[in-house]
């Protein structure tokens, strides 16, 4: 099933405003409605460039980690690469 991009793209703005909106009144470190606001936020990320992508055979240069050890990992490797250039 394909996605309208433009549709993907207004879900995705819509929970970018709703993540802003939890972020910005957070009740502690492991708020739910921000953890929602979370992954909802990924969900409309992966839909939008799904579609950008099927539409018109393009990306966004942004990764989603799908935890902190892949992003950890990450980290790792691209100070390893910054070694190499001493």
């Amino acid at each position: 099933m394909s996605t309208d991009p433009r549709e993907a793209l207004d879900a995705f703005l819509e929970a970018v405003r709703e993540h802003y909106a939890a972020s910005a009144h957070r009740n502690g470190d492991q708020d739910p409605r921000v953890e929602a606001a979370y992954m909802a936020l990924a969900d409309a990320f992966e839909i939008y460039e799904d579609a950008i992508y099927t539409a018109f055979d393009e990306v966004t240069p942004f990764e989603l980690f799908d935890d902190v050890e892949d992003a950890k990992d990450d980290d790792e490797f691209l100070l390893d690469d910054d070694d190499e250039d001493d």
